[in-house]
C-alpha cells in the first residue's frame, strides 16, 4: 500500500485523415487518401512556399480539418465554440520552418466534453479542450552526433490536440482512454490514429499526491510517447519513481522526460522550473472563425455526418445479436472488428428468419471471433478469411454439420491459409456424424468401456454425462454430432 495517489492528464496528438495540409495546398502523400504510410516517401517532396515558411506567403485554412475538429467534438459532447482564432506560437525549432506554429490553443474551437472508460467500474474522462493546429516537420539524428537532417514533408499536416482535465488514476486507466479515443477516431473516419505510424502520440503529465489531498503535486511531463504499451510502462515507473523520491524526503522537480525503451526507464531531458514563454498573439493572415447556423461551420450540418458510436453499438448489440456486455464491448470499441462482425451475420441467411434466430447466430458468431480469432491476428483488415468465409463456417456450426471442435480446426487452418471451410471440411473428411446407427455403436463402445462410471451415473451421479460426451467426441475426433449423442446417452443409460 502507498500513501499516495496518482494523477494524469494526457495531452494526445492525432492527424487528421486529410488530402492536403493544414494551411496550404501541399498533399498528404502517404498520409492522404489511404493513409499508408510508404518507405518509398522521399525526404522534402511535399512541399512548398507556404508549408517552408517562405517570405511573403500566405496560410489558408483547412475547411474539412476545421470541420472534422468540430466533428469529433460533437461526438464527445463538448461545447463548440462560437468564435476561435489561430495564433502563432513562437519557439525557435530546426524542424519548424517560420518558427512559430499556427494553432488555436489559447481559444480553441471545442471545449469541454469527455469519454467514458470502463476498467470493471465506469469513469467518466473530462476534456479540458480539443484545439487544432499544424504539425512540425521531422527530424533524423545522426548517429555520429554532429548533424541532423530535416524533413518537412509533415510540416503543416493538420494535427488534433486533445487535453484531458488530471482525472486519470493509472497507466492502464491512460491507455484504456487512449484506446476509446483511437475507437472513437476511426469510426469519424477522421484519422487512423494509428501509434505505431506517428498517426498519434501523446504527452503525459503525471503527478502524486497524499491520499485525500486536493491540491496537485509536482508535474513531471513525459513526452511523445508512442505506442499503447509504453504508456501505461511510462506512466507507471514514474509513479514509482516519484513515490520512492517523496520516501526517501527528497524533492521533484518540475521537468521534461523522455522514455528509454532500453533500459526501461524516464530519463531527464530539460528542467521546467517556469512555464515556457511562446509570446502567443493573433494570426494576423486568419480573421477569427466562426461557427453556428448561417456560418460555414454550420454545426447541424456537421453533425449528420455523425456515425453510430461505439457506445450506441454496443447497447444495439446487446438487444439486436443477445451478446454479452463484455462481448459487445470488445465487438464495438474497434470500428473494423464492428463491421467484420456485421458482415458475417449478414451473410447468413438464416440470420433474417427470426429475432431469435438471430440472437443465436450473434452470440455464436461473437464466441468464435472473440475466443478463436482476434487474439491470432494483428490486422483484421488484413486477416486471411472473408467475411463470407467466416459466415459459412458460423452455418455449418449452427445447421449441425460440423461440431464447435471441428469448426476451431478449420478456423485454425483457414487462419493460414484462406479459402472456404466447405472444402477445407471436405478435403479432410471432416463432416459431422449424424448418422444414428454409427453413433449407437460408438456409444455403446464407451458404455462397455466404462462400466463403473455407468454404475456411478446410474446410482445418482448424472454430471457424468459430460464424461462419456467427452469420450465419444474423442473417439470420433470430435466429428459426432453433440445433440445425437447427448439423446442416445440419455435412453442407453435409463
Amino acid at each position: 500500500m502507498t500513501n499516495y495517489e496518482t494523477v494524469v492528464g494526457l495531452e494526445i496528438h492525432a492527424h487528421l485523415k486529410t488530402d492536403s495540409k493544414m494551411f496550404c495546398s501541399c498533399g498528404l502523400g502517404a498520409r492522404g487518401k489511404d493513409y499508408k504510410v510508404s518507405e518509398k516517401d522521399d525526404p522534402n517532396i511535399r512541399i512548398c512556399p507556404i508549408c517552408t515558411g517562405q517570405p511573403g506567403t500566405l496560410p489558408v485554412p483547412n475547411k474539412k480539418a476545421i470541420e472534422d475538429t468540430i466533428l469529433l467534438g460533437l461526438a464527445l459532447d463538448s461545447k463548440i465554440n462560437p468564435k476561435f482564432n489561430f495564433e502563432r506560437k513562437n519557439y525557435y525549432y530546426p524542424d519548424l520552418p517560420k518558427a512559430y506554429q499556427i494553432t488555436s490553443a489559447t481559444n480553441p474551437p471545442v471545449i469541454e466534453g469527455g469519454l467514458e472508460i470502463d476498467l470493471g467500474e465506469p469513469k467518466f474522462v473530462e476534456l479540458d479542450h480539443i484545439h487544432l493546429e499544424e504539425d512540425a516537420g521531422k527530424l533524423t539524428h545522426d548517429r555520429s552526433g554532429d548533424f541532423s537532417l530535416v524533413d518537412l514533408n509533415r510540416a503543416g499536416t493538420p494535427l488534433l490536440e486533445i487535453i484531458t482535465k488530471p482525472i486519470l488514476s493509472s497507466g492502464k486507466e491512460a491507455v484504456e482512454f487512449m484506446k476509446n479515443l483511437q475507437s472513437i477516431l476511426r469510426y469519424l473516419n477522421i484519422s487512423d490514429a494509428d501509434m505505431e505510424k506517428g498517426q498519434m502520440r501523446c504527452d503525459a503529465n503525471i503527478s502524486i499526491r497524499k491520499v485525500g489531498a486536493q491540491e496537485l503535486g509536482t508535474k513531471v511531463e513525459i513526452k511523445n510517447i508512442n505506442s499503447f504499451k509504453v504508456v501505461e510502462k511510462a506512466i507507471e515507473f514514474e509513479v514509482n519513481r516519484q513515490t520512492e523520491v517523496l520516501e526517501e524526503g527528497g524533492m521533484l522537480a518540475q521537468e521534461t522526460r523522455g522514455w528509454d525503451e532500453n533500459k526501461g526507464e524516464t530519463t531527464a531531458q530539460r528542467s521546467k522550473e517556469f512555464a515556457n514563454d511562446y509570446r502567443y498573439f493573433p494570426e494576423p493572415d486568419i480573421p477569427p472563425i466562426k461557427t453556428g447556423k448561417g456560418t460555414d461551420f454550420d454545426t447541424d450540418i456537421i453533425s449528420n455526418r455523425l456515425p453510430e458510436l461505439p457506445k450506441e453499438k454496443k447497447t444495439r448489440f446487446v438487444a439486436e445479436y443477445g451478446v454479452s456486455n463484455q462481448d459487445a464491448h470488445i465487438l464495438s470499441g474497434n470500428f473494423d472488428i464492428s463491421e467484420y462482425y456485421e458482415k458475417i451475420i449478414e451473410n447468413i441467411p438464416e440470420s433474417t428468419v427470426s429475432d431469435e434466430v438471430k440472437r443465436k447466430i450473434g452470440k455464436l458468431t461473437a464466441s468464435f471471433m472473440i475466443t478463436e480469432f482476434l487474439g491470432k491476428i494483428d490486422d483484421i483488415t488484413e486477416s486471411k478469411i472473408k467475411p463470407n468465409e467466416f459466415a459459412e463456417l458460423i452455418q455449418m456450426v449452427n445447421s449441425d454439420q460440423i461440431s464447435g471442435k471441428i469448426a476451431k480446426d478449420v478456423l485454425s487452418e483457414l487462419l493460414v491459409k484462406g479459402g472456404s471451410p466447405k472444402k477445407v471440411v471436405e478435403s479432410k473428411g471432416m463432416a459431422q456424424i449424424s448418422n444414428e446407427k454409427e453413433l449407437n455403436n460408438i456409444v455403446t463402445q464407451i458404455l462397455e468401456e466404462n462400466q463403473k462410471q455407468v454404475e456411478d451415473y446410474k446410482s445418482g451421479n448424472e454430471k457424468l454425462i459430460g464424461f462419456f460426451i467427452g469420450q465419444v467426441m474423442k473417439k470420433t475426433n470430435g466429428q459426432a454430432n453433440p445433440g445425437m449423442v447427448n439423446e442416445i446417452l440419455k435412453k442407453e443409460l435409463k
